[in-house]
C-alpha cells in the first residue's frame, strides 16, 4: 500500500482526484473527504499495493503533480511494534492496546487518589464501558477543562497523547508552577479512548479502520464517523450519506451509542466545562469552530488570542 501527496493547481485538477476516487478505493487522511479538496491543498490519500501503479499512470497523464508519501505502509506500521519499551505491560513509550489502556486508568487512579478518580460516562456498541478520568486537586466550584483522544480508531497517537498527558499532570504536580496552578485551579476531564471498539479493531483486524463499528440497518457497511455524529451542522459540508463511507454521519444525530454519552456527559456539566479539546492526529493543525461551514465561529477572535 502506498500514500500518494498531490497537490491540484486548479479545478481541473481537483476534477481529477475526484473522478480517481468515484472509480477506485481511495482512503483519504488530508482532507479526510474527496469533498473538502481544494485547488492549491496537500492532498494525502492511501490506496491499495495493486492499485498503486495505475493511479501513478493517471497522476502523470493528467499532469498532476504528486510524489509518494510512504511506499510501503505495511512496513511504517510495523515499525510501530518495533518500540524500545517492549514490555508485557502498560508503557508510556509504546502503543498500548485497549485492555491495557483500560487497566490503567484504574492503577493511575489507585496511585493517585488526591488527584484523579474514574468514572464510567457510557458503553459502547460492543458493551465496553467508556472510563472517564477527571484529574485535579478537589475544591469547591471548580472549572473543567474536557479532553478525549480516539475519536477516529487508527489515529494511535492521540489515545497515547491522553496517557501522557494524565502521566505528566500527575508527575509534575506539586514540582511545576504551571500544572500545579492549572490542577488546583481546573479540573481535567480525560477520555483517553472514545471510539474503544474501533481502537480495539485495528489491533486485531484492520489497522487502517476509522469508525465506530455499529451495524447499519440495510447495508452491509460497518460503523459511523463519530466526528460527523454530533448535532452540530449534522450531515452538511465534509460528511457522507453512504454508509460505507469513511464519513459517513450514521443514521441520525447521536445516533451512535458513544457520541450519546458523550454529549450527555457535556450538557449534564455545560455549568462548569470551560473548554473541549479533541486530540486527532495526522495533519499538524489546530482547528477550531466550525468544520461544516467555512464562515468563522462569533468567539473567533477569542480563540484566536487564546
Amino acid at each position: 500500500q502506498k500514500v500518494f501527496r498531490v497537490i491540484p493547481q486548479n479545478d481541473e485538477h481537483v476534477e481529477i482526484i475526484n473522478s480517481l476516487a468515484s472509480n477506485i478505493e481511495v482512503d483519504f487522511w488530508q482532507p479526510d473527504s474527496v469533498a473538502l479538496v481544494r485547488p492549491k491543498m496537500e492532498v494525502d490519500f492511501r490506496v491499495e499495493a495493486d492499485l498503486s501503479l495505475e493511479v501513478e499512470d493517471l497522476l502523470k497523464e493528467s499532469g498532476v503533480e504528486y510524489r509518494i508519501l510512504i511506499d510501503n505502509l505495511q512496513a511504517a506500521l510495523d515499525a510501530q511494534f518495533d518500540s524500545k519499551a517492549r514490555t508485557a505491560g502498560h508503557s508510556y513509550e509504546k502503543y498500548n492496546n485497549w485492555e491495557m489502556i483500560a487497566a490503567w486508568t484504574a492503577e493511575i487512579a489507585a496511585q493517585n487518589p488526591s488527584l484523579v478518580s474514574r468514572s464510567v460516562i457510557g458503553e459502547t456498541y460492543e458493551g465496553r464501558p467508556m472510563y472517564l478520568l477527571k484529574v485535579g486537586k478537589s475544591g469547591p466550584n471548580k472549572k473543567a477543562i474536557f479532553m478525549d483522544c480516539g475519536f477516529h480508531a487508527r489515529e494511535w497517537i492521540s489515545p497515547a497523547f491522553c496517557q501522557w498527558f494524565v502521566k505528566e499532570a500527575v508527575e509534575t504536580y506539586g514540582k511545576d508552577t504551571v500544572m500545579t496552578t492549572l490542577l488546583d485551579s481546573l479540573d481535567f476531564y480525560v477520555l483517553p479512548v472514545f471510539n474503544i471498539d474501533g481502537y480495539v479493531y485495528t489491533w486485531t483486524t484492520n489497522r487502517q479502520w476509522r469508525k465506530t463499528r455499529s451495524k447499519n440497518p440495510g447495508s452491509s457497511c460497518i460503523g459511523t464517523d463519530p466526528n460527523r455524529n454530533f448535532n452540530a451542522g449534522w450531515c452538511t459540508a465534509g460528511a457522507s450519506k453512504n454508509p460505507c463511507a469513511d464519513t459517513y454521519c450514521g443514521s441520525a444525530p447521536e445516533s451512535e451509542k458513544e457520541t450519546k454519552a458523550l454529549a450527555d456527559f457535556i450538557r449534564e456539566h455545560v455549568s462548569t466545562i470551560k473548554a473541549y479539546l479533541t486530540i486527532h492526529s495526522y495533519s499538524q493543525l489546530l482547528l477550531f469552530p466550525y468544520s461544516y461551514t467555512y464562515k468563522l465561529s462569533p468567539d473567533n477572535e477569542e480563540l484566536v488570542s487564546l
